[in-house]
């Protein structure tokens, strides 16, 4: 069977099983098992594939069809440009998440009290895979990073992405915020926000259903961790959030009952300030 055969193939039967990314999924996976990129792939359509090639490329296509994620598939997700190891323990890192670390970047670009010689300690609260927490330390070099997560699987998944780029953050099991090990300067809280009756998509139901429900309203998680942050001998200068945007007036108001006010906001992304 040649390229072109197996792509057209591959993608329309996607299309027949509800893939809306059908003829992308199909070319993704023909990237992975060739190691080359599509504009190659798409130049050669009449290279044959092997054996072994085809058998491997079929199976994956059967676990596409069935609506699993595209990540799991590929034991990998990309985030602000870097492959983080993914698998069924943890949440894949979504692109509305890249915000934070760019809106993170221009805070502390413009904040004149932080400096290079003056390192801030940062968390990344509910850390999942570790790809907010890991991109922050590796796009601010001079800063320390902490990785904090309630499931020792997903932690598990952090240190490996952790050892993947080259960084030795520490990683703590802790329930949200509770008993942290150092004052925090900034914590960075990608929290389950998903209201428990709201319908998701079938590749997003076959993720952790604890990464993703966060009660009635979706806010439960934050507010524990907005009472947690009360109780602080040393409360964090900055806040940042990810939540649904008919969330965010909600989300504010509890922000406003644990003394931060909010300073900005950016898609799913907001900054709340102490004080």
């Amino acid at each position: 069977m040649t390229l072109n055969q197996w792509l057209s193939q591959a993608a329309n039967g996607l299309k027949e099983a509800g893939i809306g990314t059908s003829r992308l999924d199909a070319l993704v996976l023909l990237e992975d098992e060739l190691d080359r990129d599509r504009t190659w792939i798409l130049a050669h359509p009449e290279t044959i594939l092997q054996g072994s090639a085809l058998q491997r490329l079929n199976k994956k296509l059967t676990r596409r069809a069935k609506h699993e994620p595209l990540a799991y598939i590929r034991g990998f997700s990309e985030f602000y440009g870097r492959k983080f190891k993914v698998n069924k323990r943890v949440l894949e890192p979504r692109p509305e998440s890249e915000t934070m670390i760019t809106l993170l970047k221009n805070l502390l670009h413009h904040d004149s009290l932080i400096s290079e010689d003056s390192p801030l300690k940062i968390a990344d609260i509910g850390t999942g895979s570790g790809a907010i927490g890991i991109t922050t330390a590796l796009e601010l070099h001079n800063h320390q990073v902490d990785l904090y997560d309630i499931d020792a699987s997903c932690l598990a998944v952090a240190r490996h992405n952790c050892a993947l780029h080259e960084l030795r953050l520490h990683c703590y099991k802790r329930d949200l915020l509770n008993r942290p090990v150092r004052p925090y300067g900034v914590l960075l809280a990608n929290l389950p926000y998903v209201p428990d009756r709201w319908k998701i998509n079938q590749a997003a139901a076959m993720e952790p259903r604890i990464a993703i429900f966060g009660g009635k309203d979706g806010l439960d998680l934050y507010r524990r961790m907005f009472e947690q942050i009360k109780e602080l001998p040393r409360q964090p200068k900055y806040i940042f959030t990810e939540s649904l945007p008919p969330q965010h007036q909600k989300l504010t108001k509890v922000a406003k009952k644990a003394g931060y006010k909010l300073t900005k906001t950016q898609d799913f992304i907001q900054l709340f300030e102490r004080g």
